[in-house]
């Protein structure tokens, strides 16, 4: 799967397809999965940023760094296969941090038809959203890609066996809503950029 071509296509083209995807209402359920999410996510506010190899993984993440000045503050991530992106950019994230800046994680799967990103305890251990910092990358694979939530449980069940996981969760909403939105009642809003990593 070419995710990269996929998305971005060809500039100029103003086919019904592309059309379709300006649209304010729900992605059309014929939509390719990678699409699907990407119509999704972008318009719950997400930021992602698509990366081919590692390299452009660490790359992207120094560029995030930049970006928003996060150099030599706090961090917040309890995955050690991410520790090494925290180290090579000395950022402070061992013992607890008092007052991380950002989240940083991996996930359980990208859910297509609603733009959102489903994790479990195995991410965010015991705490809620509402527990973490505002600012979260969030690295993830092509392959997490999901078509609804039901697909994205049967995953989890199928990858832990009998150790599921607990504390099952999405993050929906990328953005503060400009005015009072009911759909988001009791949701918090996560400044998220996700790292997508092509592994199809």
């Amino acid at each position: 799967m070419n995710f990269f071509k996929k998305i971005f296509g060809n500039i100029g083209n103003s086919s019904k397809e592309n059309k379709d995807m300006d649209s304010p209402y729900a992605p059309d359920i014929n939509l390719p999965i990678d699409e699907m999410f990407t119509h999704s996510f972008k318009k719950n506010g997400g930021k992602f940023i698509y990366c081919e190899n590692l390299n452009e993984v660490s790359e992207n993440f120094l560029n995030i760094l930049e970006e928003n000045d996060w150099f030599e503050c706090q961090a917040l991530c309890h995955e050690s296969q991410l520790f090494h992106l925290l180290d090579e950019n000395k950022l402070d994230y061992k013992n607890d941090p008092k007052k991380p800046v950002f989240y940083f994680s991996t996930c359980e799967n990208l859910i297509a038809d609603e733009g959102s990103i489903l994790f479990s305890s195995k991410q965010f251990r015991h705490l809620k959203p509402n527990d973490l910092p505002t600012n979260m990358i969030v690295l993830a694979t092509t392959s997490q890609l999901v078509g609804n939530k039901g697909d994205g449980l049967r995953m989890i069940k199928n990858k832990y066996d009998k150790e599921y996981p607990s504390n099952i969760t999405t993050i929906k909403y990328f953005e503060k809503a400009k005015e009072e939105d009911f759909l988001q009642y009791g949701s918090c809003h996560k400044n998220l950029y996700l790292l997508l990593f092509e592994d199809l």
